[in-house]
């Protein structure tokens, strides 16, 4: 009886080896998307791409797999757009900096200083360069899955700063894979230094640099209030930006899997556009109950501003932005602003 039940077992060694190799094979087979943003884990735009994965996930099946990375840990977005190339991700949600290392005219949105007053010059110029972009930006192998704006870039610095001078003596953070916003820093005569997203926090704690030009929402979230409590209150650049995917993980998805990324970036398209102003509204807020000391403009150091950045676009055009973009930028808001303007 002893001898029977051996045989038995061992007879069943085989079949039961067997079902672990059947089961990876079928996680390994599964529809698999890997993300990557530098934005903060829990953030407004975190949350958003995850959302975006739950309706993919429910559409392709349980097996399918969503996974983000925050926080910059796959690198900067140079960095991001290299591992998409190659394999390595499958799709990123990026600003500027690294759309241009996919289609260059995508500067014109966010690498052009004081250019745009308000959300509506934003929303504009995006109707008019969006199409365009997004038919280079497939052109190259990938596909615009949705856009968003993150806030108006500030300035936040370790001691009360207002003019355009008052800067050109403080080490200002640049960031890293960016060498366009170097450019730009220097031409403006300022002295930028360049770190990773992460190390902006350390760098201000040791002096490494004195002020760091940021969204609010960011700068709440990395408490750079803390450490860099005075806060300018401009409206130096919109923070734009996209999440992008491959065209050969799109390709990879099924037909009910690329429906659900469809309807769920408009959500997303959405629920970013509520949030763009108030999320900067109350960042600064929620700051100043902490601390934070904002600087407002009067008009004579508005002009001074202007009168700085003007200088420097004949420079940025064609360099940092390409001239086709910088143009339609400029005509653009000039049809924009003509009738308001004679009213």
């Amino acid at each position: 009886m002893v001898n029977s039940l051996r045989r038995r077992l061992l007879a069943a060694l085989p079949a039961a080896a067997a079902l672990p190799f059947i089961s990876n094979e079928v996680r390994a087979d599964a529809p698999r998307l890997r993300f990557a943003t530098l934005l903060p884990r829990g953030s407004l735009y975190h949350r958003v791409l995850l959302e975006l994965g739950q309706s993919w996930r429910r559409a392709e099946g349980t097996d399918a797999t969503f996974t983000v990375f925050s926080d910059g840990v796959q690198g900067d977005e140079a960095d991001t757009v290299r591992r998409m190339r190659i394999g390595q991700l499958s799709g990123a949600m990026i600003s500027v900096v690294g759309l241009t290392e996919i289609e260059p005219g995508a500067a014109a949105l966010q690498y052009m200083p004081l250019m745009f007053r308000s959300w509506e010059e934003v929303d504009a110029v995006g109707q008019k360069l969006r199409p365009v972009l997004e038919q280079r930006i497939a052109e190259r192998g990938f596909i615009v899955l949705y856009w968003g704006e993150a806030g108006w870039v500030r300035f936040f610095s370790k001691q009360p700063a207002v003019r355009p001078t008052d800067f050109q003596h403080l080490k200002i953070y640049s960031w890293s894979g960016s060498p366009d916003q170097v450019r730009l820093m220097r031409t403006l005569g300022y002295n930028p230094v360049v770190l990773q997203t992460a190390d902006i926090l350390p760098g201000l704690q040791t002096g490494l640099i004195d002020a760091v030009p940021l969204i609010a929402s960011w700068a709440l979230a990395a408490q750079i209030d803390a450490v860099a409590p005075h806060m300018l209150d401009i409206h130096w650049a919109p923070v734009v930006g996209a999440t992008v995917l491959t065209r050969k993980a799109w390709d990879g998805l099924s037909p009910a899997g690329q429906a659900a990324l469809k309807q769920a970036a408009q959500k997303a398209t959405q629920d970013l556009r509520a949030q763009r102003e108030s999320g900067d509204a109350e960042a600064i807020e929620a700051m100043r109950k902490r601390g934070l000391k904002v600087h407002t403009l009067d008009a004579a150091t508005q002009t001074e501003w202007q009168q700085l950045v003007l200088k420097s676009y004949p420079s940025i055009r064609g360099t940092m932005v390409p001239a086709d973009t910088f143009d339609t930028v400029q005509q653009t808001l000039a049809e924009f602003r003509g009738p308001r303007a004679a009213q």
